[in-house]
């Protein structure tokens, strides 16, 4: 994701009237989240609320601040047939004109949101790591890009993702965060059974992948038992990744498919809270299997609020 506190800072420095729109509220069906943001000048503008009409009366708006050299304005819309929209949510819209303490502001935000964003790591700078790289690369997640071999890396990484070079790639799943997801796709099948295997031993990730077939998934998991593992943490496995559309196997198409189960994964993640009495590491497959049992399925995403009744656009500016 573009953060906009680096635009804010070069339009502030060049002196162009900047006004910054945030979705205050959102409630019911809407096109964006409350708190995303986006900059308007006279002439251009960046991020955005959620398209379509309602970023386009925003933006006009904004600019209508800006000519007016006024503050600050709040708009309420009501996302129904008044503005040619059927979305029946209810939003609230503000503006401010920008300065110096509004660029701090964004770019603490910005810098919260980043620290905390979910890892990834992707194993491998083959055909499907480097589709995967540019295919993670503009989501909000963290991604470090591992591999031993320096020259299968591209010129440039795209922004966003750090490199790590190492004949060791169990180390970088040993020093990851609780939470983080594994993607594996090493030019050796011994490394990313190896890889794979920590992944899993670790029991706290969001997601573990394997790119292959599901013949290499029966392979894996006879290896898995054989080394003296719980063969239940198997069943956490994806193997194949990016399986969706079936045999197509063009490596941006398996990337895309992998992006979004990602995405899908760390969501459920994030509605499902680890219990804080999580067995330490080195406990038995019981305990494990008792505090694993003790999470329950992820809870069902809830229906769209009911959309406000008998709400009018209105707008208040202060000079």
């Amino acid at each position: 994701m573009t953060p906009l506190a680096p635009t804010l800072r070069l339009w502030l420095g060049d002196g162009e009237p900047t006004a910054l729109v945030t979705l205050a509220e959102a409630r019911g069906s809407t096109p964006r989240e409350a708190g995303v943001h986006m900059l308007v000048t006279a002439g251009a503008a960046r991020g955005t609320i959620g398209g379509g009409r309602m970023e386009w009366d925003a933006i006009a708006a904004a600019r209508t601040l800006i000519a007016a050299k006024e503050r600050s304005q709040r708009v309420e819309i009501p996302l129904g047939p008044a503005i040619g929209q059927c979305c029946g949510g209810y939003v609230v819209i503000d503006l401010e004109l920008a300065d110096g303490a509004t660029l701090a502001r964004i770019e603490a935000e910005e810098s919260l949101e980043a620290a905390t964003r979910p890892s990834v790591l992707v194993f491998g700078a083959g055909h499907v790591g480097k589709a995967l790289a540019r295919a993670l690369a503009p989501l909000p997640v963290k991604i470090q890009w591992v591999d031993g071999r320096a020259d299968e890396f591209p010129a440039e990484i795209p922004d966003g993702i750090v490199r790590r070079l190492t004949p060791t790639p169990t180390d970088a799943v040993a020093e990851a965060p609780p939470g983080a997801a594994y993607l594996v796709m090493t030019h050796s099948h011994a490394m990313d059974f190896e890889v794979t295997e920590a992944a899993l031993r670790r029991g706290d990730a969001a997601y573990v992948g394997l790119i292959g077939s599901a013949t290499k998934r029966e392979r894996f998991e006879r290896w898995f038992r054989a080394r003296g593992n719980d063969p239940r943490r198997a069943g956490e496995l994806t193997c194949p990744i990016g399986a969706g559309l079936g045999r197509d196997k063009r490596p941006s198409v398996i990337a895309a498919m992998v992006a979004a189960e990602l995405l899908i994964a760390f969501a459920k993640a994030k509605d499902v809270p680890a219990p804080a009495d999580k067995p330490a590491a080195g406990a038995g497959p019981e305990q494990e299997a008792a505090w694993t049992a003790t999470r329950g399925p992820a809870p069902r995403a809830s229906s769209c609020a009911a959309s406000p009744r008998g709400s009018r656009a209105s707008s208040r500016t202060t000079g």
